[in-house]
């Protein structure tokens, strides 16, 4: 199962920040395993040969996230 793990970054949206190793957070469009592509927020190595735990999201979900942050109050 493992072996037939496959990603493909559609198009990077943007890094929002940046470790001292070079690893970045970034937003990006991903299509795993050939699916439908999602949103994602993960880390990356500097070549994106690995990757950190991150979340993906649908459209539905990411308007969502947008709105709800939207509404917060930063100090």
């Amino acid at each position: 199962m493992a072996d037939d793990f496959s990603y493909e970054i559609k198009e990077s949206l943007g890094v929002f920040s940046t470790a001292k190793s070079g690893w970045t957070t970034e937003l990006n469009k991903i299509s795993w395993g050939g699916r439908p592509e999602k949103y994602d927020i993960r880390p990356w190595s500097p070549d994106h040969n690995k990757m950190g735990k991150g979340i993906s999201l649908t459209k539905e979900e990411v308007t969502a996230l947008r709105d709800l942050l939207n509404k917060i109050e930063l100090d």
